[in-house]
């Protein structure tokens, strides 16, 4: 069934009048003194937000007579405030969205294309790493992110070191992530957990290491070049993955899930060794456990690297016209300059979404970012036709197995039915 939230949005489609009833007002309401005031969008997460704040200060500053407004929302609440306020005319101009969120703002008219003569299409596909082309569809490209986040493995060195691991020398291959995983589990005489191996939880990153990073390593595919087919268990690899993706809290027994809450707090609480995260979680450990002992790796492997990437991306909503399209292009060109990338990279931990502001020295040698950034090149972008749904299948899959007892193949099989249903149903509309 689809969410309150994105049956709202595709009735925009059906309120073009409001479009045009509201220009003049929304126009009006807009203009201060003779500037240009543009409303722009994203979600509370304070370190994105006070950046942005200081960011739109110096556009302005460098852009006379036009303004910024930010508005923010909590993450559980944003699709449904923006979906409550567009019919109003009280959405932005520009915002910014999860990838995953943009073909269903698209099927809902809410967005217009990226104008080429500011961002052509050749310019994005040779600056900006190819994930990016996740939010390409019917040939136009609607938003442009400033940053991508990848997974990797994060590990706490003295807990490796407890166990008799070195800490310079993480697991590199699926084996040794199993091995390490079992010799840094610690259960008590009843065989309750006590210390996790490995933390796992699908609902947070674990759904996005099994779709981009397993199956891929395991030299499978989930969807077709098209993006209309589920390919997943078109090879052996799709079950061979989902299957040792479900080892660890399973026969391996490293793993619970729900461990201490869920697996970011069991790793910053010290009770989980490793855990597969993305580098925005780095900021966040600095701030909750700055003395964590920790460190970074890229992603275990098997037959070929593939790691997750993932990305907040920028578009400009579909009813900005005239001056104010410019104005909003104008902003977009200077949240996606290599200067902005940088800043935002030592804000928020997450990575410039162009290669060449990535790939400088400074941050392949970095400790902490390098991983992330070796793995940027072979970092795959999944195609979202609904990313809560599909997360949700994938957690629903899991559960049958580890709470009903299903045979892991059933589970599997009947995730991948499902969710060629969910491409079928975004497909046929």
């Amino acid at each position: 069934m689809f969410k309150k939230w994105q049956l709202t949005l595709l009735a925009i489609l059906l309120s073009v009048v409001f479009a045009a009833c509201s220009s003049d007002d929304e126009s009006s309401a807009n203009q201060e003194d003779g500037d240009i005031t543009l409303e722009y969008w994203q979600y509370s997460f304070d370190s994105k937000v006070n950046l942005m704040d200081e960011l739109i200060a110096e556009f302005e500053e460098a852009n006379p007579g036009i303004k910024v407004k930010q508005t923010n929302f909590p993450y559980d609440q944003y699709n449904e405030q923006v979906a409550a306020q567009v019919p109003a005319g009280k959405g932005p101009d520009v915002i910014n969205l999860f990838y995953g969120w943009v073909p269903t703002y698209v099927d809902a008219g809410y967005l217009q294309p990226l104008p080429q003569d500011a961002f052509p299409h050749e310019e994005i596909e040779s600056e900006f790493f190819p994930l990016v082309e996740a939010t390409k569809m019917d040939g136009e490209y609607w938003t442009i992110p400033t940053s991508v986040r990848t997974l990797a493995l994060f590990y706490n060195k003295d807990l490796f070191e407890e166990a008799g691991l070195d800490p310079n020398s993480p697991p590199q291959t699926w084996e040794e992530l199993e091995d390490y995983a079992v010799q840094l589990t610690k259960a008590d005489g009843n065989g309750r957990l006590e210390q996790s191996g490995m933390a796992w939880e699908p609902a947070q990153q674990g759904h996005h290491w099994l779709r981009d990073g397993l199956t891929l390593q395991a030299g499978g595919q989930v969807l077709s070049e098209d993006r209309k087919e589920v390919v997943w268990a078109d090879t052996p690899a799709g079950l061979e993955a989902f299957k040792y993706w479900l080892s660890f809290p399973t026969e391996l027994g490293t793993s619970e899930q729900g461990f201490y809450t869920d697996d970011v707090t069991a790793f910053v609480t010290e009770k989980a060794a490793m855990n597969i995260d993305g580098s925005f979680r780095v900021g966040t450990l600095q701030g909750d456990a700055p003395d964590l002992n920790y460190a970074i790796a890229p992603l275990p492997g098997k037959d070929v690297q593939s790691t997750n990437a993932s990305f907040w991306t920028n578009g400009i909503t579909a009813r900005v016209e005239g001056e104010k399209l410019e104005a909003a292009t104008k902003f977009l060109e200077f949240l996606t300059s290599d200067d902005v990338m940088e800043r935002w990279l030592d804000a928020t931990g997450e990575l410039p979404a162009k290669e060449s502001v990535a790939m400088q020295d400074k941050y392949v040698n970095d400790e902490i970012y390098g991983p992330f950034i070796e793995s940027l090149p072979f970092a795959n972008a999944h195609f979202f036709v609904d990313e809560t749904r599909e997360r949700d299948l994938v957690i629903d899959a899991a559960n049958r197995v580890l709470m009903e007892g299903q045979d892991p193949e059933e589970a599997f099989n009947q995730l991948v039915e499902a969710t060629q249903k969910l491409y079928d149903e975004y497909w046929e509309k």
